[in-house]
């Protein structure tokens, strides 16, 4: 049996690179806040969907081992010790080095006790006229069915005493997200000093409950399964199955009880009881439950000088500013490297083709959009402008599946066809295709990329747009479209590899093929950047490649369950996972092929739900000045020596520390500065060309 990494303690080994980062002294203070935030974000995830995910098979039962050889109930037991470590590193950080370091930069915490009158007074009245109307108390009896709270909320538990009977009892209040975690307090003319909100609520709890004293106070979250499946074969309308299922999630199991140490006994007990938490749900934290709720003060403004500096997204030298984003594309295919290069023209396709009336069409496939998202407003304009506009929104996009059905409600309204995904799978392909009558004739203008539709996003993850109106390429994407909306089969295009059923046999042949050629002694080569490698027959397949002596190069972001450096299975095979100021998220992949190397960029991750269970999309790319572009992209990757990490046989990971007298190489700065030196070459170039003025007929 080849060796196989556990799916999650490889992500939590993952969260650890980001937890790294976090811990570097070197990093500026917001940054490392902000990495901090995202760990504990990114473990509210985590648990809802993988730890959730495992409970349910403990729970029915299954002991069934995975392929690492680890039981439910034996990786459950793996996760929470390394969980708890994490956890424990966390608050360590928070308490010990990140608030004392805030503090003495001017963005101060204060307790209770620190206020003085005049602040006392001041939040008193920002409680009475910002927060008391919206706080619903919930009371604990013990002889009544306990109240369901909700997930993910900070709540405050509290013992009241009735000062005349004497009589104690309990109750709950929980705080919505929406109020934010931090409640600003003006001290020496400055606004960034604050109090935890459940302090404050804490402070004036007895506005709730007249006549009784607080005795007592701690506050606890809870974090339930998401891990909730929609019925599709029972759903007649699958937006309102949708909408159940954001209700369930709520207030499903919990998997997960964050209580503060410092909680009295029996508070704690109370909420133990309150939230059906198991001694192995439990997790004491050292400090306020919820740290990814300091993510906001990431963002504060006026502290610049404890942020990175910005690197802004550059205009690509193939599209000249205000030209028509039609005409460039039908010059020549673009390919687009964001954020190094600005998401805009993306944007300004879709808004150029909403009031174009030579449009007819537009079709795309929506999975997560931002909040004010400009490509629904597009689309929208376009529906109302009469243009045909298919929209398929993927309503099983976890977590995002509420806005999803929001917007796709708004583009119905404007007249827009809405498809709600596919039935038993995911849509997760990067696809909008125009249709534009030109000269009498239909013409397809199709974008292609890694990354999701959301102006939001496009700013901080690294992601590859392409741009073509190559007649295959439309062909291939009217083929793709009529087969989603339609429930045909999704065959085999001219140009493009879909999945479910094409993307994973034609990778197991490219990785065959490389080492047949091994095999004959011939130069063979795969580099391959993937957020996650976690399916066996790709794994497989790469073992036996590198086996033949293929040379294998994997930039794996997160989850890798292929085992490197086995000296019966992997040792040519090299991992190296970058974490940057940018979140790693294109897809992009090369075979050597004898030399006549083959580049495809691709939504799909190498993990069986990407190549079995949804619908997406491999591209290849055959314009040789871009091939070579992605292959430098690739080769840049295993130059980092500053940010990335090599993994290591027994899936933990090393950063790469530089040779004595190497150059530092930052894989994430070095596209910045070459998109800025392209930019301002192109713009110079543009300044020093002279344009005749052709005077009015």
């Amino acid at each position: 049996m080849p060796p196989f990494l556990n799916r999650e303690i490889s992500w939590i080994e993952f969260n650890q690179r980001v937890l790294n980062e976090a811990l570097r002294d070197d990093q500026p203070l917001l940054e490392r806040v902000k990495f901090l935030a995202i760990t504990a974000s990114n473990l509210d995830e985590f648990f809802q969907v993988r730890i959730g995910g495992l409970m349910a098979m403990r729970r029915s039962g299954l002991k069934t081992a995975d392929a690492s050889g680890l039981t439910p109930a034996r990786n459950l037991a793996a996760l929470r010790q390394r969980i708890l470590q994490m956890t424990a590193d966390q608050y360590a950080l928070f308490n010990d080095t990140l608030i004392p370091a805030l503090k003495k930069a001017g963005i101060q915490p204060l307790h209770l006790k620190e206020l003085s009158v005049e602040q006392g007074a001041q939040l008193a009245a920002t409680f009475d006229d910002l927060i008391y109307p919206l706080l619903t108390p919930l009371a604990v009896d013990p002889l009544e069915p306990a109240p369901v709270v909700p997930a993910l909320q900070v709540i405050l538990a509290c013992r009241l005493l009735d000062p005349e009977t004497k009589v104690t009892r309990h109750a709950l209040i929980p705080i919505p997200e929406t109020l934010g975690r931090r409640v600003p307090v003006t001290k020496d003319g400055e606004t960034h000093a604050f109090l935890l909100i459940e302090d404050l609520v804490a402070a004036h709890a007895t506005r709730f409950f007249p006549g009784e004293t607080i005795a007592a106070t701690t506050a606890f979250r809870v974090t339930r399964n998401g891990d909730i499946a929609v019925q599709e074969e029972d759903a007649i309308d699958l937006a309102g199955e949708m909408e159940d299922v954001l209700t369930a999630r709520l207030f499903a199991d919990t998997v997960r009880l964050e209580l503060r140490a410092d909680a009295p006994r029996d508070l704690a007990a109370m909420i133990h009881k309150v939230t059906a938490a198991g001694p192995q749900e439990i997790y004491r934290v050292d400090g306020p439950p919820g740290l990814a709720s300091f993510m906001e003060l990431a963002f504060l403004p006026d502290f610049d000088h404890l942020r990175d500096p910005d690197w802004p997204g550059q205009n690509s030298p193939a599209i000249a500013p205000g030209a028509s984003m039609f005409e460039t594309i039908a010059s020549g295919d673009v390919m687009l490297f964001h954020p190094y290069e600005s998401f805009e023209p993306v944007l300004r396709l879709l808004e150029e083709a909403a009031s174009d009336p030579d449009v007819v069409a537009i079709k795309q496939v929506l999975y997560r959009t931002a909040k004010k998202s400009r490509i629904i407003d597009a689309l929208i304009t376009a529906a109302e402008n009469g243009k045909h506009v298919t929209a398929l929104v993927e309503l099983k996009a976890r977590f995002d599946e509420a806005r999803n059905l929001d917007r796709a409600d708004e583009l119905q309204r404007a007249g827009a066809q809405i498809v709600y995904g596919v039935k038993g799978l995911k849509t997760h392909a990067k696809i909008c295709m125009i249709v534009r009558r030109e000269s009498g004739h239909l013409r397809r203008y199709v974008h292609l990329g890694t990354g999701n539709y959301n102006e939001t996003t496009s700013k901080l993850y690294t992601d590859l747009s392409y741009l073509t109106c190559k007649p295959e390429y439309g062909n291939d994407a009217s083929l793709f479209f009529n087969a989603v909306s339609g429930r045909s089969k999704l065959l085999r295009f001219q140009r493009l590899i879909p999945a479910p059923t094409a993307i994973k046999p034609t990778l197991l042949d490219l990785i065959t093929g490389e080492a047949e050629r091994a095999k004959q002694g011939l130069p063979a080569r795969i580099v391959a950047k993937v957020n996650s490698l976690q399916d066996p027959e790709i794994i497989h397949a790469l073992y036996k490649a590198s086996q033949a002596g293929v040379e294998i190069k994997l930039n794996v972001r997160g989850i890798c369950c292929l085992k490197p450096g086995d000296p019966k299975h992997s040792k040519n095979i090299e991992v190296v996972s970058i974490i940057d100021r940018f979140l790693e998220h294109a897809r992009l992949f090369y075979f050597h092929r004898g030399g006549d190397a083959e580049l495809y960029i691709s939504s799909a991750d190498w993990m069986t739900r990407n190549l079995e269970k949804r619908v997406e999309l491999m591209i290849p790319i055959e314009q040789a000045p871009l091939k070579r572009r992605l292959v430098r992209i690739l080769e840049a990757f295993f130059q980092d020596n500053t940010q990335a990490s090599r993994l290591l046989p027994d899936g933990s990971s090393q950063r790469i520390v530089r040779a004595k007298g190497q150059k530092a190489f930052r894989a994430q700065e070095y596209f910045y500065q070459q998109a800025r030196k392209a930019a301002k070459a192109r713009e110079h170039e543009r300044a020093m060309t002279f344009e005749p003025h052709v005077p009015a007929k």
